[in-house]
This record gives C-alpha cells, structure tokens and sequence, in this order.
C-alpha cells in the first residue's frame, strides 16, 4: 500500500515551550521628583507654623447678657475661650438674688489685662448685663404654707380657710439651687382680729421673708354657671361648686349641687349668680284648671275618679280639686304627674257625710 502523504503534525500530548520575556526595568526615582516632594513638604511646614499659632494665640471674645448663679462672677462667666488656669477666677460680685445689673466693657477688659493674659475682643460691646438667677416662691405657696401652719398650730381647718396677704403678692427669693417646701416658722395668729404673720424660711433660713395678713373663712356656694329663664330645669350641669368668702356669701346660700338637680328656675338667674333658698323649687306635677286623676285608697277600698284641679301644686303638695261627678270640691296631695290622692281624713272634713263610695 502506499504511504500517504500526512503534513506534518504534532503528536499527541505535545506542550509547547514557554516563551519567557524580558523583564520589565523600573527606572530610578528622578532628581525632579524628590525636589517636588520636599517643596510640598516645606509648604505645610511653613503653613502648620503660621496657622497653628495663630490659632492657639486667638483673642478672648466678650460674652453678652450672662445669667449668674452665685454671689460671684468668674473670668469664664464674662470671656469666651479664657484660659483654663483662670476660668474659676472670681472678677465680680453678682447683683443681688433676682436683680439685673451691667458690668462696663472696659472693666473687664482693664481686669483681665491686669491678670496678664492678653486682650479681649469686646465686639464693640459697651456694657455687659447680668441677671442673678433666682427661684421665687409666690403667694401662693406662702399662703399654702401658712395655711398648714395653722392647722398644726391653731386647729384651723386648713380646707376652710383663706389667707389674704398684706402688700402686692409678697415674693420669697432663694437661691436656684435652694430645694424643698417653704414653712411658716414664729407664726403668730389672733382669733379675734383673725390677723397673723410668720417668717416664711427655705432652707433653714438660707432665705426668709415676714409676711402677715388676714385669715378668711371659706364655705362651698353653688354658683351659677350659665343664665337659667324662670320655669327652665336645672340641671347638675347648670351649677358649680365655688369657694367663696363666707362673709361676701348670702346666709341663705345654697351650698350642694346634687339636691337642686331636677327643680325649676322660679326667677330669672343669672349666670355668676350665687344660688339662694327659694331661687329654685320642684317643678308643679298639677297645673291649676288640669283634669287630673283622684285617688282614694283605704284598708279594702280603692277607688280613682276624674276631677279638675283648683290650685296648682308640687310633688306632696295640698290642692284643691273638684270631682266632675259629684261638683263636690275636695283637698288632695299631689302623688304625681296629673294624680292626686284623697283619703278618709280629708272626706271627713267635707260638709257632706256621705261614704266614699259617693264619690264615683
């Protein structure tokens, strides 16, 4: 057979030889690129040494209106960015508890300059105010005080009175941070005159204050909350318990809400108006002229027969009424809502001695 003529192959399994190249040379830092680094090096040197000073040496600035908290104001209270050897230095006296006052610019520049420690922006501040920071205690807690000391002291009901103080609404000032309840200490009270006074102390007598006044005894009145036409309901809504002086209130006033619920207006009240006996009644269950229903009730005996009431009248009120049947005029307690009830003690003062029974 003859041999075919096959192109020259490579056999099975051959791996080609790696081709290795040249490496790759790195060229040397340059002289130019070592001078640009230290030229950007030396600039923020030179930069670093410029600000940082000055930033470390930057001028104290004036504060503006300052709050004071104690009887002494420091350099940190009146300068911005004092030093923190000197901050706590005392440089002023503070005003007095709750007062305001100014401090002139130029003082506390002369002050701190004196004290060597460079000078101080003002930001063309003149003067500067300050406020001594206070707690006040107002008349109301003074009279609660008082109120309580005379019920230890005195036996007075503390609920039941009042304490009218001499002088425009007295003010204890105390430190802010002067915690607790002001008392009423040397309280002295006059039954008869019904004048007291007392020294009003926080913190054993950190702060104190003489007060005196008038004691008022209190009582609950209903007073009215909105106008009310006469013959118009009263509701629990219409009323409101008030305390109220008990020499400014009627004697006859009426003190309870709950009792008058469900009675009529029996004149105009207006709103504000304290509520008197006789300002309110029951509302009539029998109109004068009505048909109403009589009733009569004895052991074994009841009986009920139309009639038309004589008089008007409330819930156990006495009327007249008149039995269509008879003409015969009788007296009735109202019962209810148009009813009426007679009995036999009533029948018996008629001028009539028929029976009961006539009665139909």
């Amino acid at each position: 057979m003859p041999a075919l003529d096959v192109p020259d192959a490579a056999p099975v399994g051959y791996l080609a030889p790696v081709a290795r190249r040249p490496l790759t040379r790195i060229a040397p830092i340059g002289a130019g690129v070592w001078l640009r680094a230290a030229f950007a090096f030396l600039a923020l040197a030179v930069l670093g040494a410029c600000v940082l000073p000055a930033l470390a040496d930057a001028p104290m600035r004036l504060r503006g209106d300052v709050t004071a908290r104690g009887d002494v104001l420091t350099l940190d209270d009146l300068v911005e960015g004092a030093p923190a050897s000197a901050a706590r230095r005392p440089m002023f006296r503070a005003p007095a508890l709750g007062a305001t006052g100014t401090i002139q610019a130029r003082r506390i520049v002369e002050a701190v300059a004196a004290l060597n420690l460079g000078a101080v922006e003002t930001g063309g501040r003149l003067q500067v105010a300050v406020q001594r920071a206070a707690r006040r205690v107002g008349a109301q807690e003074i009279e609660a005080a008082l109120r309580r000391a005379l019920e230890a002291g005195y036996g007075l009901d503390a609920k039941a009175v009042s304490v009218r103080l001499d002088g425009d609404g007295p003010i204890l000032l105390a430190p802010v941070d002067l915690d607790g309840q002001v008392l009423a200490l040397d309280l002295s009270y006059d039954p008869r005159s019904r004048r007291l006074s007392g020294l009003m102390t926080l913190g054993e007598r950190q702060a104190s204050l003489r007060v005196s006044g008038l004691v008022v005894e209190m009582r609950d009145v209903a007073v009215v909350a909105r106008t009310i036409n006469r013959g118009e309901p009263v509701t629990a809504a219409d009323l409101a318990i008030e305390r109220r002086p008990r020499e400014a209130a009627p004697p006859d006033a009426q003190g309870s809400a709950a009792s008058l619920a469900g009675e009529v207006a029996q004149r105009t009240l207006s709103q504000g108006a304290i509520l008197r006996t006789g300002d309110t009644a029951p509302p009539e269950l029998v109109a004068r002229g009505e048909a109403v229903t009589i009733v009569y009730e004895s052991p074994g005996i009841s009986l009920a027969m139309r009639g038309q009431a004589s008089d008007a009248g409330r819930m156990g009120a006495t009327v007249n009424v008149v039995n269509v049947a008879s003409k015969k005029t009788l007296q009735a307690v109202v019962i209810g809502p148009g009813r009426v009830s007679v009995g036999p003690a009533p029948l018996q003062r008629q001028a009539s001695a028929e029976p009961p029974t006539s009665l139909r």
